[in-house]
């Protein structure tokens, strides 16, 4: 949920697709066909089926061959998202990133992102909403007394923010694997699945199999703080089987 502060209004995360490289696919299939060929892309691009290329590019990602992948890009842009998550998205450093920034922007009566947990209780709700209240009225009285930069200091990571960003499409099926895990928090989790939705449109073959390893290779890696989805679970480290079944999911 995102709210303003002192005031109820809400509105949903947006995310979309905003460019990308034209013909991804065809771009990526040529570029991994020229490592094997001794003719040129013009000779390879001839008599070659969209058929041909979405068979090439089925076993090229099947047999991890993923380089050629890099070529192509895709750029999102993202609103009604806080800054608690955007400092876990920036942690994907195969990408380039442009954020509303805070020290040039005012925050008056700033937007929130409420988690869906502190939604769930009254008590908690309103514990929330005092608080961010309260933050409000410090930041716009320290705004007026020192720059905005340092009144900014005061701001929750609850704060909504805008981002545009970019990634190749060897990086986003890195961060499918890891944002689309179960683990993963609630709110990453839903940009992940929104983006997915987003490049799917454009590149379907591309990222067929993207996700977490759980759905796309029947394997969790994350050892004993599996959610116990998936009976084969991994540590990552040493890469044997650390439990078969039966896992319970942290925390319940």
């Amino acid at each position: 949920m995102r709210q303003v502060a002192g005031r109820k209004d809400e509105a949903e995360m947006e995310v979309k697709l905003i460019n990308w490289t034209p013909e991804p696919e065809r771009t990526v299939a040529l570029a991994a066909r020229l490592c094997y060929s001794s003719v040129g892309v013009e000779d390879l691009n001839a008599n070659f089926t969209k058929e041909d290329e979405a068979r090439f590019l089925d076993k090229l990602i099947s047999l991890g061959h993923l380089s050629p992948l890099e070529h192509v890009s895709f750029t999102f842009a993202a609103e009604g998202v806080s800054r608690a998550l955007t400092h876990q998205l920036v942690r994907h450093r195969i990408a380039s990133y442009s954020q509303q920034s805070q020290r040039y922007v005012r925050e008056d009566d700033f937007e929130f992102i409420v988690p869906p947990s502190i939604q769930r209780k009254p008590e908690t709700l309103a514990l929330f909403h005092r608080t961010m209240a309260q933050i409000n009225e410090a930041y716009k009285t320290l705004a007026e007394l020192v720059p905005k930069e340092d009144a900014r200091y005061v701001l929750p990571q609850a704060c909504e923010t805008k981002i545009v960003f970019t990634f190749n499409a060897r990086s986003l099926l890195n961060f499918f694997q890891h944002r689309l895990c179960t683990r993963a928090q609630w709110e990453i989790r839903q940009l992940a699945g929104l983006m997915l939705q987003e490049v799917r449109r454009q590149a379907p073959v591309l990222f067929a199999k993207a996700g977490a390893t759980c759905e796309t290779e029947g394997v969790c890696y994350e050892g004993e703080l599996s959610c116990g989805r998936v009976s084969v679970v991994k540590k990552r480290s040493s890469g044997e089987d650390e439990v078969k079944a039966g896992i319970p999911r942290p925390g319940v």
